[in-house]
């Protein structure tokens, strides 16, 4: 298989649907390709029904092109990633993996333009961001919920605003910033760094203002960027958490024991804000994201210190800060049901407390005038109690 047999079957898959987002090459399968979350067979010609195993490793070895490095890397660890660009039409962020003896491929697409906060329709949150001189700010969320789309437009807000050197290091290089007030250098894994933390370490040496780490992957690069922030650097990275509570002890969980009071301290004094983000599907096709936003305060930081107890749980404080720019998942697909983004089915499917949710959601009914309730007409029940007569 040629590179030019390889370009054309992507080329096919990517203007088979609309919204791709990934491509999806498994043994026993089609061609497939993820559209607004859903898999979907693509039709080619000649057509393929199902993937050999052959098939599949002569598009994974092209993908490769020969790189020593890789091929190590997936024949010792079983996956490798990689960066691959379609000429003029889009460039992916590649993973290629072992299952069952055989190779699989997914191809994440990576959108060229950079996107602007105000175009995603980002909450207020993330302009506040683009303000901060230091400390640590987190985005977290499944893969694929676009953390990293999230981040590429905080660092756009930056460039617009600010004269600064910034550095990134990534895995791969997803958006190609262009220098406008700010100066970039992009870093990608493999090629020209090694791991998080050894790439972290140098930037220290390069002069930044802002470091966007790819992702807080284990206690080293966590530890390098408390120092980072620590020393007046702005480091911005990514967790795979769930929300706010979850993040704070996903980093704990790094460190031993008798280590995680001194971490306690220093994410006291360190962050600024943990954005978590999920991707909803949206009424009438796409999806659309909805945040939970919690900023730094004297309450989060005795919370970070001491831990969560009843009544002083990170959620409790994220509902009680709205005044400062926080929200809770819950708030925000409110209101994303509300605005009638999401259906009601939706709303309370992610939810991460149903009941708030349900509670809310009949509150926009009945400022709208809807029924909240199945039940009927209430009458008392004038005879309960009273012995029955005889008929």
């Amino acid at each position: 298989m040629r590179k030019q047999e390889i370009d054309y079957i992507l080329t096919k898959m990517l203007d088979s649907h609309k919204n791709v987002s990934d491509l999806n090459i498994t043994v026993g399968r089609p061609f497939q390709v993820e559209t607004s979350g859903v898999l979907a067979g693509v039709e080619l010609d000649p057509p393929f029904n199902e993937l050999t195993p052959f098939q599949t490793e002569m598009f994974a070895l092209n993908l490769i092109n020969q790189d020593h490095r890789l091929t190590e890397t997936l024949l010792s660890q079983g996956s490798c990633d990689s960066s691959y660009e379609l000429p003029g039409k889009a460039r992916f962020r590649v993973n290629i993996f072992s299952q069952r003896g055989n190779y699989s491929i997914v191809l994440r697409k990576l959108e060229t333009k950079i996107p602007t906060a105000k175009d995603l329709n980002l909450p207020e949150a993330f302009f506040k961001m683009a303000h901060e001189k230091n400390g640590i700010i987190l985005v977290t969320g499944a893969t694929g919920s676009g953390k990293s789309t999230s981040l590429a437009a905080v660092l756009n807000e930056m460039n617009e605003m600010m004269s600064v050197h910034i550095v990134t290091l990534e895995d791969p290089v997803e958006f190609a910033h262009t220098h406008k007030k700010a100066t970039f250098n992009q870093r990608e894994m493999g090629s020209d760094f090694d791991t998080f933390a050894n790439g972290l370490r140098a930037a220290l040496r390069q002069a930044p203002k802002v470091i966007l780490v790819g992702e807080m992957r284990d206690r080293e690069t966590v530890e390098i960027g408390l120092s980072a922030a620590e020393t007046g650097h702005l480091v911005m990275s990514t967790l795979h958490t769930v929300d706010a509570g979850q993040t704070i002890n996903r980093i704990l969980g790094m460190f031993p024991i008798e280590e995680q009071n001194q971490v306690r301290i220093r994410l006291a004094d360190t962050i600024r804000w943990i954005v978590c983000q999920r991707l909803l599907p949206k009424e009438g096709g796409g999806r659309v994201a909805a945040f939970e936003v919690m900023s730094t305060s004297l309450r989060v930081k005795d919370t970070i210190l001491h831990g969560e107890s009843e009544g002083k749980t990170f959620y409790e404080i994220i509902e009680a800060g709205k005044a400062f720019g926080m929200v809770t998942f819950d708030d925000f697909i409110v209101q994303l049901y509300s605005q009638g983004l999401v259906s009601e089915e939706t709303a309370k499917a992610y939810a991460s407390n149903r009941s708030v949710v349900g509670r809310g959601i009949d509150s926009v009914k009945s400022s709208r005038g809807e029924t909240t309730t199945t039940l009927g007409k209430l009458e008392v029940d004038s005879d309960y109690g009273k012995p029955k007569r005889p008929f």
